[in-house]
């Protein structure tokens, strides 16, 4: 009888830890803003097969992303680059409309907010 309690007590433990560690990454996916998911979804898009490298992308031999694919990532890349308060203008000025520089930008953006988010998580805890 002790030992059916025990393993009943050590289960009810396992399911509440595995509860509490999906509920932090729920909460670290619901605290991400709809630009940030927008961004998210722009680079697992470069994953589906009408957006991979074509053969000539490839023989290339260079790590950048082709102009094809950066164009996939901009409209996202500005959505959240626009969200932080910034202008279109000041955005312009700063890249010179240079889809690697908006798509560098956004991303140091997202990692930011993705650190904030982290940290809020671990005060909340």
């Amino acid at each position: 009888m002790k030992k059916l309690f025990i393993s009943a007590a050590f289960a009810t433990l396992t399911l509440v830890s595995c509860n509490n560690e999906r509920s932090t990454v729920n909460t670290v996916e619901s605290m991400k803003t709809p630009q940030m998911e927008n961004f998210d979804k722009a680079f697992k898009s470069l994953g589906d097969s009408q957006n991979r490298p074509t053969e000539e992308e490839k023989n290339r031999n260079t790590s950048e992303l082709s102009d094809r694919r950066k164009a996939l990532l901009v409209p996202a890349s500005k959505e959240l680059i626009l969200s932080t308060g910034v202008t279109e203008a000041e955005m312009t000025r700063k890249t010179g409309g240079d889809m690697s520089q908006i798509i560098v930008w956004a991303t140091q953006i997202y990692m930011q907010k993705s650190d904030e988010i982290r940290k809020n998580i671990k005060s909340d805890k």
